[in-house]
């Protein structure tokens, strides 16, 4: 099944816990790469970005 963002890139802020979280989710099951940026909780946005690996996409963190 081809994914809607196959090679695709997104960025998404606040992308560690609620809406951007669940954004990040949602891209990364069309198959979006993700890099998700973070202000207070590098640890919730590791989790995160753990979570986006096992759906077969690359993703990173940032502080912001």
């Amino acid at each position: 099944m081809t994914k809607k963002l196959s090679g695709k890139v997104a960025l998404v802020t606040g992308g560690s816990r609620g809406i951007g979280a669940a954004s990040a989710r949602a891209l990364a099951d069309e198959g979006a790469d993700v890099a998700i940026s973070y202000v207070a909780s590098p640890e919730k946005a590791e989790a995160v970005v753990t979570e986006l690996k096992a759906k077969g996409v690359e993703a990173r963190a940032f502080r912001a």
